[in-house]
């Protein structure tokens, strides 16, 4: 493979270019101390992410405002061919926060604006500082909401630009399908729009197709328009037990193959259920089991449960325990979400690997059972969770960050995984996205012409490589 070995993984590539005190200067002219910190403590929390790198953090934060605030931000980081790197939560997985060629971070999170709501035709466009939890509570009182789950309360513009899914996607697509349009600033500084409220078009380039997934390195991100659904008349949360992950598993492939709506459907093994029990004080079954929710009419949720539920039955589940009540749900979800934090705690002081492939569904059983016996003969901690309806599964290896040989291995079986998922005809990234991470293995997975088409519109989008540089591949 092309991807980088294990100990290439432990030390990205960092190529600081220089920052002009005359940039630094245009910038503190233009913002001022409300929108412009050079404190190290600011500089150091927008320098890093949820991943397992270490980068020098970058030289100044601005703190945007508007659309206006972007643009001329970017402009004159374009006059001094500065980096800029776009920040919205700092959940990010793959490093793509890093400023691994200096630069400076640019912070949207200030705009965090519902900006219109059209519930008739089921759209809004929002900034893109909002987080996904405040957009839902923004729109609770239409009747509509935004299905796209990724577990983090990750901001709209940073779900964009890593063309997140989560735990609805089996039902309601991902952040591919679900945006309608945007509005951009490129490399430039130039204010563009791309696609409409329509829900469809034929009209040129699909730019917005482009822009989402380019993890910032192409534009700044500033409006964009969702996709809303209505509200589901009936919703129920389910868990069903299973002897084994094979048993659950081939479960979740006969209830998709035989085209059941169910909207989440999500896998976790039997040490992070006990886990989760421990740190959300549950009383789950300590057993490889699947949470599942049904969306729909009262008798389409009836309907669809018993189908899985005779599913299940034939691979050895257990009855269906029920969360009907919203509180119940969200409990069981909250649990799921912080399946991160409650595996953390069973190693303290440990620090995190998180893996992200997908594979067609057919291939899902074979490619989680294998992985699972080469990473319990590795001896690493770990624990393995997974939105499985669709094929897209995570690996978290708990590693002492005082054992650099841990490092290594599980740097060794991410690689080995990668392999694996893309022999079964899968991806390197279901929804992390590539940041520094992936690079190599983006190169395994399309092959270098499709990569050199990538670079080819990097550097016509962004001929001074200004645009969170040193991401997805280098230049």
């Amino acid at each position: 493979m092309n991807a980088p070995n294990a100990i290439a993984h432990l030390l990205p590539e960092v190529r600081q270019r220089p920052i002009p005190a005359a940039f630094l200067d245009a910038l503190a002219a233009r913002f001022g101390p409300e929108q412009l910190s050079t404190a190290l403590a600011v500089r150091e929390q927008h320098g890093r992410d949820e991943s397992a790198f270490d980068v020098p953090p970058p030289a100044a934060v601005v703190f945007a405002q508007s659309t206006q605030d972007v643009a001329d931000t970017v402009r004159l980081a374009s006059e001094y061919e500065v980096p800029v790197i776009p920040y919205g939560a700092g959940s990010s997985l793959e490093g793509h926060l890093l400023a691994v060629q200096g630069g400076i971070s640019l912070d949207v999170s200030r705009m965090n604006q519902v900006l219109s709501i059209a519930a008739d035709d089921l759209t809004v466009t929002v900034q893109p500082g909002i987080s996904r939890k405040t957009l839902n509570e923004a729109i609770k009182h239409t009747g509509l909401f935004f299905p796209i789950d990724p577990g983090a309360d990750a901001s709209i513009g940073g779900m964009c630009s890593t063309r997140a899914s989560g735990t609805n996607a089996v039902r309601y697509g991902t952040m591919r399908e679900n945006v309608l349009a945007l509005q951009v600033v490129t490399a430039s500084g130039e204010v563009i729009r791309t696609g409409t409220r329509a829900k469809k078009s034929s009209a040129g380039y699909d730019l917005t197709r482009l822009y989402v997934g380019s993890e910032g390195t192409l534009g700044v991100i500033t409006e964009v328009t969702l996709r809303l659904y209505p509200l589901p008349e009936a919703i129920s949360a389910a868990i069903c037990s299973f002897p084994s992950v094979e048993a659950a598993v081939r479960t979740v492939i006969q209830t998709i193959q035989l085209g059941v709506p169910i909207a989440r459907v999500e896998l976790i093994d039997a040490q992070s259920v006990a886990c989760l029990n421990r740190y959300s004080k549950l009383t789950l079954r300590e057993e490889p089991l699947l949470l599942m929710e049904f969306h729909g009419t009262p008798a389409s949720v009836e309907e669809q449960a018993q189908t899985v539920q005779d599913i299940a039955r034939e691979f050895g589940g257990q009855d269906f325990e029920w969360a009907v009540t919203p509180e119940e749900r969200t409990r069981l979800w909250s649990a799921r979400h912080n399946a991160l934090f409650a595996a953390l705690q069973s190693r303290p002081g440990a620090r995190p690997i998180n893996t992200d492939t997908c594979v067609p569904i057919s291939r899902l059983a074979d490619c989680i059972l294998e992985t699972i016996a080469e990473v319990e003969a590795s001896g690493i901690p770990y624990f393995l969770v997974g939105h499985v309806g669709d094929g897209n599964f995570h690996v978290g290896f708990l590693i002492d960050p005082n054992a650099p040989q841990e490092r290594v291995t599980a740097e060794d079986l991410n690689h080995k995984l990668v392999a694996r998922t893309l022999r079964m005809g899968g991806t390197c990234s279901g929804e992390h996205g590539v940041g520094l991470h992936k690079m190599g293995f983006l190169l395994d997975e399309t092959g270098a012409g499709a990569v050199e088409v990538m670079r080819s519109i990097k550097r016509a989008l962004d001929p001074k490589n200004i645009m969170n540089p040193g991401k997805i591949f280098s230049l």
